[in-house]
């Protein structure tokens, strides 16, 4: 008589499993980093775009400042909007306003320990 064949039923159950014990955190870890990375550019977007509102001839750092919470407000969560600051600055001989923003982002995770993400915008100071 011929040799016994394994019986193989079932096995696809298994190889699924083990292909989705790696596929699934490595496709998650993805959409994290597009997360932190979309926080990070949208940032450093609203920044740029407070410090030249800021930089115009009838404004200041503070009206930059609050330009820049309603654009973070407008796109992320307020509570990235929390660490808004301006002020002027020279930069290569030039007066300029920097806007910068202080934000935590969890890179674990959305319950994960936060990352301090700092980003800056400028502009250089119209004269009137």
């Amino acid at each position: 008589m011929g040799a016994r064949r394994r019986d193989e039923h079932g096995s696809a159950v298994v190889d699924f499993v083990l292909v989705l014990v790696i596929l699934v955190p490595l496709v998650l870890g993805i959409l994290q980093v597009a997360l932190v990375l979309h926080v990070r550019n949208t940032l450093t977007a609203a920044a740029s775009d407070g410090a030249r509102q800021a930089a115009t001839a009838d404004r200041d750092p503070d009206d930059g400042a609050d330009y820049t919470r309603h654009q973070i407000q407008g796109v992320l969560a307020g509570k990235f909007a929390r660490g808004v600051s301006a002020r002027q600055t020279m930069r290569d001989g030039a007066e300029t306003v920097e806007v910068t923003v202080r934000a935590e982002v969890p890179p674990l995770g959305l319950w994960g320990p936060a990352m301090e993400i700092v980003v800056h915008g400028h502009a250089v100071e119209e004269k009137p």
